[in-house]
């Protein structure tokens, strides 16, 4: 099969990083891309969870939730419409 070479941009200090676990791990930079490209390509999505940080579903806001979960099934609310909360706000 025919080699071709690639360019890739990243950090310096990422590039060092990623050189020595490569080492660690014996293999090259450029074993491991060619392991994540075949990977890639027969698996037909990125070989790993990449996942943003949702700070809805954070702890303190599923803490928050879960009590007002709580105080709702123990009837501990009070409901009210938006003219009543307009009319407490012009009060």
């Amino acid at each position: 099969m025919a080699q071709t070479n690639i360019n890739i941009r990243m950090d310096a200090q990422l590039k060092e990083q990623f050189e020595l676990f490569c080492s660690n791990v014996g293999l090259t930079m450029s074993t491991a891309f060619n392991v994540f490209a075949k990977t890639a390509v027969r698996q037909q999505k990125i070989p790993f969870d990449i996942a943003a940080v949702d700070p809805f579903y954070s702890e303190k806001n599923m803490n928050a939730l879960m009590e007002s979960i709580r105080q709702l099934e123990e009837g501990k609310v009070v409901i009210k419409t938006m003219e009543e909360l307009e009319a407490m706000e012009n009060d």
